[in-house]
């Protein structure tokens, strides 16, 4: 891709039907309400949280309301930047913003009204359904399943035969990837994080396992793409002469960038999972300093009165 056409990715690109663009303004001005109402209150807010959700905004911007969008309607390499982008990167930005969290707390010391839809949101939340659609074998087979289905049926070219379809498909890659990465992060109640079955929150090694778990066959995907002597997608089958690119040309760069993209936000999720695991290992620490404080050394004083038994058994034994 030349120059000039890599300058217009940047550029402001007006949509027929401007969906995610619209919805992304809102998600940011629904945060924003969200975070004002708990500073009236007197509350706090984390101001990384809320840079996490602009951050995740601007991408659904960037990705929706520029050349992007546009030319990820004829080249293939640059629609599927928009799904890594949507499906990997979005979803982590949004979910470190913790919305589910922040809708909690400014619904809490309310009304009855708020005081309902607070316990709506968590009966939901913890609701088995959703802790069956969060179940890890679930997410992780549904986050890959989108992405061979999608692009190895006649799916794909019948979501971009219109704009509806072709939106909704971008706002697919949001849902999935939040869906995927919500339980991962650990960051907002969901059902991991409640009682029951499903409800026990998973350790930072397990959550690690299960984001890697599906990385070889994301990359499998981009590797099809590159070797296949044939164009995959027929969408794709003519990228314009205009463009200065061949159909399998632009498929073995979008398979290379399917490939190489994991790396990115898997490093971004394995450095959330570490800061929690530090900080979850100085709680229990403290936890257990205060405990000591309180009552005592506990397990060193049971310790203690059974080696004491002990001796005076042997010297009982040996008189």
């Amino acid at each position: 891709m030349h120059a000039a056409t890599t300058a217009r990715l940047f550029a402001w690109h007006p949509q027929p039907i401007p969906m995610l663009p619209v919805i992304g303004l809102a998600l940011a001005v629904a945060y924003v309400i969200g975070v004002v109402v708990l500073v009236r209150r007197g509350d706090g807010w984390p101001v990384i949280r809320t840079a996490w959700w602009m951050a995740g905004v601007f991408t659904i911007e960037l990705m929706t309301a520029t050349g992007f969008d546009g030319y990820g309607m004829v080249l293939f390499s640059v629609h599927m930047i928009q799904h890594m982008m949507l499906t990997m990167v979005t979803p982590i930005l949004l979910c470190l913003g913790a919305p589910i969290t922040l809708l909690l707390r400014a619904l809490s010391g309310g009304g009855a009204l708020r005081h309902r839809l607070r316990t709506l949101i968590l009966r939901v939340v913890h609701s088995t359904p959703v802790a069956v659609i969060a179940n890890p074998v679930v997410t992780g087979t549904l986050f890959l399943f989108s992405l061979y289905v999608m692009y190895f049926t006649p799916l794909f070219d019948v979501l971009m035969s219109n704009v509806w379809g072709h939106n909704l498909m971008l706002l697919h890659f949001v849902l999935i990837g939040m869906l995927y990465f919500w339980g991962i992060l650990g960051v907002d109640p969901s059902p991991r994080r409640g009682g029951g079955l499903m409800g026990r929150v998973a350790s930072p090694v397990a959550r690690i396992a299960e984001m890697a778990l599906p990385i070889p066959f994301h990359a499998f995907f981009g590797v099809v793409l590159m070797m296949a002597s044939t164009v995959v997608v027929a969408f794709y089958a003519h990228p314009g002469s205009g463009l200065q690119v061949t159909a399998l040309g632009d498929q073995r760069t979008a398979g290379g960038i399917a490939w190489g993209f994991t790396e990115l936000p898997t490093l971004l999720v394995l450095f959330v999972l570490f800061v929690q695991w530090q900080r979850s290992d100085k709680r229990h620490t403290a936890a257990a300093d205060r405990r000591v404080e309180r009552f005592g050394d506990v397990e060193l004083d049971d310790y203690n009165a059974r080696l004491q038994a002990l001796a005076a058994r042997d010297g009982e034994q040996g008189r």
